[in-house]
């Protein structure tokens, strides 16, 4: 049954719009070319969506040729804002961004942890309402949240998490209740492979497993283009997978004798306390990404710890290899960044010698900055799907 006319419209202004996005400013003439439509179709659409307040002339071509020169047509990016943020543990960071995706204002707030719940909910709430305000006075339209822990795949909520601060789960209630704006909250590790997916390491594959090395370890599963969750949500817990080399087993409620033994970060600082690093000198960055960094520049026997890691790191690669055999696989989080090529090329001579499968490793590049911009990037979406949505 073909689409009524108004459908039709609805469906090539959809089209026009993201191509703007995407590409733009575009002239009538390149959204023809690229749509396919007619240039009387084109007219229309243009005259409508800007009727809208969709888009407006942002310029001219200089074209070499007589005449006038051509309209460069851009969407109106000031319309509302978008926000992401990335909690933590121990603290949030927040970016404020145009709709096309262009940063105005960031802040981060370090919460530490003997704060009260209601006070650190109180404080978030406040840096993403302040950073909002300096961004410009347009509306807060949609607000991405990426956190540690499992997402219900059926309501979309944040799950209660041991060892998680219980503030997490009440600080995206509250945006909820409190904002006109609409709220989504996904896995950190999930943002951030859409991150790299979209704008970083991954932007040549479909088909990759992103392996989170920070606080705990994690993984994400993209597969076709799109983030794999799994039937609960749990898809990449792999801080729960048994491995060789820790003492136990984890449990149901515990990852400790899983992969989280070897490679989170408390056991990496043991790790390298055992070749002589450092870990956590006053006044310089804690944790396992500090001995990594320190290790890279010479301190300690540094080439033992770096082959350790890598020893561990593969483990963990070589199981998500056999399993989803994705081709490639990003090292992200603290470590994963900390480490960077170096450890990826450490990884993946291992990971060569332990699977029969050709598996790429490669650091990702978007380093402490994945999970907002992937948070940001959801929110994107989110806006686009109500704003870029004209009446037929």
């Amino acid at each position: 049954m073909p689409a009524s006319p108004s459908t039709a419209r609805a469906i090539n202004d959809r089209l026009a719009l993201r191509l703007l996005q995407q590409d733009g400013p575009l002239t009538a003439t390149q959204l023809k070319t690229l749509t396919g439509l007619s240039r009387p179709t084109v007219a229309d659409l243009v005259e409508r969506l800007q009727g809208a307040g969709l888009i407006h002339v942002v310029g001219e071509t200089g074209a070499d040729r007589r005449g006038p020169n051509a309209r460069l047509y851009g969407i109106v990016a000031d319309r509302a804002l978008l926000a992401g943020l990335d909690v933590r543990t121990d603290s949030v960071a927040v970016v404020v961004a145009d709709l096309l995706g262009a940063t105005l204002a960031e802040a981060v707030l370090p919460i530490g942890s003997e704060t009260a719940a209601d006070d650190a909910v109180e404080q978030a709430a406040a840096l993403l309402a302040s950073t909002a305000r300096s961004a410009g006075t347009a509306p807060l339209h949609s607000v991405g949240i990426g956190a540690p822990g499992l997402i219900d795949p059926v309501t979309g909520e944040l799950r209660d998490s041991t060892g998680l601060p219980s503030w997490h789960r009440s600080l995206v209630r509250a945006l909820q209740e409190r904002l006109p704006a609409t709220v989504l909250v996904e896995n950190e590790t999930n943002l951030a492979a859409v991150a790299e997916h979209r704008v970083g390491a991954a932007r040549d594959h479909d088909t990759f497993v992103l392996l989170w090395l920070g606080h705990g370890v994690g993984a994400a599963v993209v597969l076709d283009g799109k983030v794999r969750r799994g039937a609960s949500g749990g898809a990449g817990e792999l801080g729960f997978l048994p491995v060789p080399g820790t003492a136990g087993t984890p449990s149901a409620v515990n990852c400790d004798g899983g992969f989280h033994s070897l490679a989170g970060s408390a056991p990496l600082c043991e790790l390298a306390a055992g070749y002589g690093i450092a870990v956590a000198e006053k006044g310089q960055e804690p944790g396992a990404a500090a001995a990594v960094r320190a290790a890279l520049a010479g301190e300690g026997d540094s080439e033992g710890f770096l082959g350790a890691l890598a020893d561990r790191v593969a483990l963990g690669a070589a199981a998500v290899a056999s399993v989803l055999d994705p081709g490639l696989v990003l090292l992200s989080g603290e470590v994963g960044h900390a480490g960077g090529d170096a450890l990826a090329a450490r990884v993946s001579g291992r990971l060569e010698a332990m699977s029969p499968l050709r598996t790429e490793v490669r650091a990702g590049l978007l380093g402490g900055t994945a999970v907002r911009r992937g948070a940001l990037l959801a929110a994107r979406e989110a806006a686009q799907e109500v704003l870029f949505a004209p009446s037929a």
